[in-house]
């Protein structure tokens, strides 16, 4: 027999708020570093200060995307918070004003007036608060934050994605490296685009597209910038 549960498991919305901040951080760890990379390789003729540059960009980043998705969920929550309790006192207050709001949403929705007053009594005498909650604050457990989840998820992604610009870095030669760097990257590019498509279920050739396209751009500036204004150190 299928439950709701079981029904709700299947779809991949429960997945879009961790997805969203570990694409983000892995795409960023990728980038960003890959670009510093590039671009400090661009003006430099050894491999020590490439490896100072990138070693320094990844922990800064990772901490960075971190505490700044801490801090945005975290007013996010907050938000949600303080329109809660303004939710509990009007139900306080005003209940039968309340009841009417209610009603109009379903109403809104599609049912007629009458059933949508019905619902409304329905549900506010199971659990009003609840239902003001999630039908006319629109706040659920699938989109609530979650400051600590995104914050981990975030800046570990960051520090995956940094990880592997580094290892070029590390191991490819030094004349030359902007393209090892440029083709390993997009790969990694490529990998994140399927894998983050997949895993949220949507397309993978417009995943892979939108995230080589403006990898390409950060790195192509990030080089051109080290090019014109590095000296050769």
């Amino acid at each position: 027999m299928i439950t709701i549960d079981n029904y709700l498991d299947n779809h991949y919305i429960h997945r879009s708020n961790w997805l969203r901040a570990a694409v983000l951080g892995a795409n960023d760890g990728i980038i960003s570093v890959s670009s510093l990379a590039i671009g400090i390789a661009a003006a430099s003729t050894t491999r020590e200060p490439i490896v100072l540059a990138t070693v320094a960009g990844l922990v800064a980043g990772a901490l960075s995307m971190a505490a700044g998705e801490y801090v945005s969920v975290s007013s996010q929550t907050d938000t949600e918070k303080a329109d809660i309790k303004r939710e509990i006192q009007e139900l306080k207050e005003m209940p039968e004003n309340e009841l009417n709001i209610l009603a109009q949403i379903y109403e809104r929705r599609g049912l007629k007036k009458e059933t949508a007053m019905k619902v409304a009594i329905e549900l506010s005498e199971k659990d009003a608060l609840a239902a003001h909650i999630r039908d006319e604050l629109g706040i659920n457990e699938i989109n609530q934050a979650n400051p600590i989840q995104a914050a981990i998820a975030s800046g570990t992604a960051f520090t995956a994605g940094g990880l592997l610009p580094l290892i070029v870095i590390l191991f490819a030669p030094v004349i030359g490296i902007e393209y090892w760097l440029y083709n390993f990257t997009i790969i990694s590019l490529i990998t994140l685009g399927i894998v983050a498509a997949k895993t949220g279920g949507s397309s993978i050739k417009k995943a892979i597209l939108r995230i080589t396209v403006w990898g390409t751009i950060a790195m192509l500036l990030s080089a051109l910038v080290g090019y014109i204004f590095g000296v050769k150190i």
